[in-house]
């Protein structure tokens, strides 16, 4: 079966910037589990994946405009200390934060008495990324999946 919109894919990921080491990689754990056509994963990896198949492996390069977007200047906001809870900060780092809208990765920038500077590009905005795929399995998505956009049980979300 061929990886298509409303496809279920599950697949090995290791993901660097294109010319340097690996930043990331699930070879260690359990596999990817996407939607695919509902903006689960970034659009240049997910337009790379159609038409494969199951046990395809293959390497894909996505410029920052279709990964996680150009990095943008003054995107710098001050949180209260007390969102981080007892994380021990240090500039540079980078940190989940529970939003209004969601988790959302950020950098921390500059820790004051009470509250924190954070930087809210994406951390690998703005950089051309390389990705070597190795697609598990793939089948049908099922009707409360595509309903819900997103895949329930083995490797996706459970309600």
């Amino acid at each position: 079966m061929k990886i298509a919109k409303d496809s279920v894919v599950r697949f090995h990921y290791t993901v660097s910037e294109v010319g340097k080491e690996p930043l990331e990689s699930s070879k260690d754990r359990e596999p990817l589990a996407i939607l695919v056509g509902h903006g689960n994963i970034i659009p240049g990896l997910e337009n790379a994946m159609i038409d494969r198949e199951a046990g395809e492996s293959f390497g894909v390069d996505v410029a920052a405009a279709d990964a996680y977007g150009e990095r943008r200047d003054n995107m710098t906001q001050r949180v209260p200390k007390k969102h981080f809870g007892n994380q021990k900060l240090e500039p540079g780092q980078q940190v989940v934060l529970q939003t209004n809208f969601g988790p959302r990765a950020v950098t921390i920038e500059k820790i004051g008495m009470s509250v924190v500077d954070v930087d809210l590009n994406h951390p690998m905005a703005g950089k051309d990324l390389h990705f070597d795929i190795e697609v598990v399995d793939v089948r049908e998505a099922m009707p409360e999946e595509i309903e819900h956009g997103h895949v329930h049980g083995d490797g996706g979300h459970h309600h």
